[in-house]
């Protein structure tokens, strides 16, 4: 029974993947960043969309290491930005409400580093 859930502790830990996946708000005026350390080599998804508020829609930015900009988009809706990291250091992805004076937005977004995989099939494990 030990070595069986050996085989299984080890095949979901062979790969890492780390997400962060929130919905919050935006207030008018406002601006909101979330950093996250990458690996060099390590790929990245952000994804986002704007739930509610105004024209549904936000400006968003993503930095690397030494604010280098890998992307800007005004006014989106939504949007999916993937990236591979060229340095290991500190992501920034910043959400902006800044242009709206009087419209708050509830933006969905969901950060992750590393790919996902498939689980390896448990099939070839012989169960007594």
């Amino acid at each position: 029974m030990f070595a069986v859930l050996l085989l299984i502790t080890l095949a979901f830990s062979a790969h890492i993947t780390i997400a962060v996946e929130l919905t919050f708000e935006l207030p008018d005026n406002a601006k909101q960043c979330f950093h996250e350390d990458i690996k060099e080599g390590t790929a990245a998804t952000i994804e986002f969309q704007v739930v509610t508020g105004g024209h549904y829609d936000v400006d968003m930015t993503l930095e690397g290491p030494g604010n280098v900009q890998l992307y800007k988009g005004t006014k989106k809706q939504f949007d999916t930005v993937k990236i591979t990291a060229s340095k290991t250091g500190v992501y920034t992805a910043c959400f902006s409400n800044e242009f709206s004076t009087f419209s708050n937005k509830l933006v969905y977004f969901n950060f992750q580093v590393g790919e996902r995989k498939p689980c390896q099939a448990l099939g070839s494990i012989i169960l007594s």
